[in-house]
Parts: structure tokens; C-alpha cells; sequence
């Protein structure tokens, strides 16, 4: 019987692991992830194709290996993997090697030469890519009581709560680190268990001892305040990150940052392409927004979709109307063309999105590209790690 139909109470990391990944899980369904809802990956094949010109950066950066990795982490139904193997000029092509991570079963009919695997491969020399994964780890969620302790929410399979015990350990320090942190709170990484260190060419020098590198830290909890309780997923990520030799990790998710934080969390649920509730009996994904700063490893830095797809080539400026006289059908091409970048790149939509980038043992490849640091320039920079200890 499951824990659902039981009404038994669980924490939301326990019950989503359920709903999405056990066996009549919400991600083991034949439709899959684009069944319900509407990934950078589906909107349109420019999203593949910058992709896999950011691989073709890594091979460069990697100075042209033998063998390179293109890794695709929750790969739904194998999309983006096929696509940035498609896109691939055919030098690349012939040494590249797609695998393709996820925990439902191998789709019918994907390419042969993509290896179909439950978690990322060691020694990995090229690019491994999170497209929207890090939002569907489970994590719990905290709400602070009337006595003003965050304590877990419990949950029915229903989507019935309540609150439960205090939050204690090292959820409760990552609370306090990453989402209500005290005033003068420094902020701690915890690596992965076992994850090998992540080798970064040097950065800019520090700021200043004393100089201001944040907002005001935000008053203490309220009563009804909720957070989503990430460590598991900057685990999850440090732990993919591990799996690198040399190359690039990139994890593009919907986020928020230290000082921004919504005061209500934002966990939901979608389902046939609504938002909906969120009630964990397999009927619907559930999802929770990433604090991508709490996930970036040192020498990682957040930007939104829009400047890295820029970086890349992907713009949604209009062609100019001068070519709908000379050759209007490759006016109305590029006016498509025009329209999905512009749908990849909006403000207050996917163009918002934030893509941490990961390096190990290489230069960034898209740090000192003129359009990422026009980018910049325009505050497209959310977070960039430092890495270097305060002495």
C-alpha cells in the first residue's frame, strides 16, 4: 500500500519522492515532463543549438580532446541530448559522447549511441548540462510556528499539512545561512559527501575586508513564514559537479537569492500545463524554486538565461525589413527565428532564469565573451563565488 493512500504525515521531501520518482511516480509516465508543462528545451530547437555551441567553447577551452562528454542530467525523454548532438559540426560530432541521466525508463526509439544512465558518469571531460532539474529534488519545507521555531510542514498524500517538529541540525544551520540568516552571518558551503574537490583557475581579488557585498539582512521570521529547505540539492549538485575531471557544469533553473527570498516559499504543482496545488500523489509535478547562490560552488557564478543565451548567439532582435522585399522567405525564417529567441530570452519569463556556471579545471568559456560582459554591464550578473577564504 502507499504511504499516500495510508494518510500517514511526511515531510515534503519524503512524500515529492514519492509522487515524482516512485513507481507510479509522476515523472515514470509515458507522456513525460513535456506532457505538462513547457521547458527552454521545447519552446524551441535555438535552445539546443546554443547549447551545443557552449560544448563546442569547452572542446576549444579542453583544447580539442580525444573523447568529449556531453552530459544531459534529467533528461525527460532524451530532447536536448538529441538536439546538441544534431547541432554538432560534424568535427565534434564524431567525438562526442551523449549520455542522458534520468530515473524513468529508457524512452522507445532515442539514439543508439546516447548511453540512457540513472546518475552522471565518472571522469567526465566536456559539459554537463541541469536543464531545469534542481527544482524537482525534493526538500522539505519549514514554517515558523507561534512560538517563532521553524518546524517542518508535514503533508498527506492528500496535500493536507500541518506542522511538525522543530527544525534542527543541519537543515536548521542552512536556514540560517541561506534563508533567514541572523545580521553578520557568513555564509557557509557544504560539500557533497565524498565529492572531490573542484579545481578553478584563479579569480578577481576579494572585495575590501568590511565592504559591503550584500543587501541588509532581512528582519527575523514571522509567524507563517515559509522556506524551502535546499540542502539536498546543493548536495545533489556538488555531488554532480564531483563527477568532472575537466570542463563545465551548468544548472539552469528558476531561482532566487539571499536577500530576496519569497517570505511564503514557492512550492506548487503543475499538471497538464496549469499551475496548480501541490499534492503529492503522483498526479502532478512538484516544484520549488532554487536558491542557486546557496548551490554555487567556488568559482561558480549565476547569470540569467538571457545574458548566456545572448553570449551564445540566441537574440530576439527583428530582421531587418529590408530583406521582406529582397527574399521574404528567408524574411518570414528569420522572423520565426526572431519570435523564439525572443520567447528564450523575455524578461519575467524564461530570459529570467538563472545559469550557474560551474567551471573545473578550465577558464569559463563564456566570461570574457564581449556580449557576456555587455550583459553584465546591464546587472544580467546575479552571484559570482569568489574562491578564496577570508583570512
Amino acid at each position: 500500500m502507499r504511504h499516500a493512500a495510508a494518510g500517514e504525515w511526511r515531510g515534503w521531501r519524503e512524500a515529492t519522492e514519492e509522487a515524482l520518482y516512485g513507481p507510479s511516480g509522476f515523472y515514470r509516465a509515458p507522456e513525460g515532463p513535456a506532457g505538462h508543462f513547457r521547458t527552454s528545451v521545447h519552446a524551441s530547437p535555438l535552445f539546443a543549438g546554443a547549447v551545443a555551441r557552449l560544448l563546442c567553447r569547452v572542446d576549444a577551452a579542453l583544447g580539442r580532446p580525444d573523447a568529449l562528454d556531453f552530459v544531459d542530467m534529467a533528461a525527460g525523454r532524451g530532447e536536448l541530448v538529441t538536439g546538441v548532438l544534431a547541432a554538432l559540426p560534424a568535427d565534434v560530432a564524431s567525438r562526442t559522447r551523449g549520455h542522458a541521466v534520468e530515473r524513468a525508463d529508457r524512452p522507445a526509439g532515442l539514439d543508439h549511441r546516447i548511453a540512457w544512465l540513472g546518475e552522471p558518469p565518472e571522469g567526465i571531460t566536456g559539459l554537463l548540462f541541469a536543464n531545469e532539474w534542481l527544482d524537482n529534488v525534493p526538500v522539505d519545507v519549514a514554517e515558523v510556528g507561534p512560538d517563532g521555531v521553524p518546524r517542518l510542514v508535514l503533508v498527506r498524500g492528500d496535500g493536507t499539512e500541518r506542522l511538525g517538529e522543530a527544525v534542527t541540525g543541519a537543515d536548521a544551520e542552512w536556514l540560517r545561512n541561506w534563508w533567514w540568516p541572523p545580521a553578520g552571518t557568513r555564509l557557509s558551503r557544504t560539500p557533497a559527501p565524498g565529492a572531490r574537490p573542484v579545481r578553478t583557475p584563479p579569480l578577481e581579488a576579494p572585495p575590501p575586508r568590511g565592504a559591503r557585498t550584500s543587501p541588509e539582512e532581512p528582519p527575523a521570521p514571522a509567524e507563517g513564514a515559509r522556506a524551502e529547505i535546499g540542502l539536498p540539492r546543493d548536495l545533489a549538485w556538488a555531488s554532480a559537479v564531483s563527477a568532472l575531471d575537466r570542463g563545465l557544469a551548468v544548472a539552469v533553473d528558476y531561482a532566487h537569492f539571499a536577500g530576496g527570498r519569497p517570505p511564503f516559499g514557492t512550492l506548487t504543482g503543475f499538471r497538464e500545463g496549469r499551475e496548480t496545488v501541490p499534492v503529492p500523489d503522483g498526479s502532478c509535478d512538484i516544484t520549488a524554486h532554487v536558491a542557486l547562490d546557496a548551490c554555487a560552488l567556488p568559482g561558480g557564478r549565476v547569470v540569467t538565461q538571457r545574458a548566456a543565451l545572448r553570449a551564445l548567439g540566441v537574440s530576439g532582435a527583428r530582421p531587418p525589413l529590408a530583406l521582406a522585399s529582397t527574399d521574404p522567405a528567408a524574411y518570414v525564417r528569420a522572423l520565426a527565428g526572431a519570435g523564439a529567441a525572443a520567447e528564450l530570452t523575455a524578461p519575467g519569463g524564461l530570459g529570467d532564469f538563472g545559469w550557474l556556471l560551474q567551471p573545473v579545471g578550465l577558464p569559463e568559456p563564456l566570461r570574457d565573451t564581449p556580449a557576456a560582459k555587455d550583459a553584465l554591464l546591464r546587472g544580467a550578473l546575479l552571484v559570482d563565488v569568489a574562491d578564496h577564504e577570508e583570512q
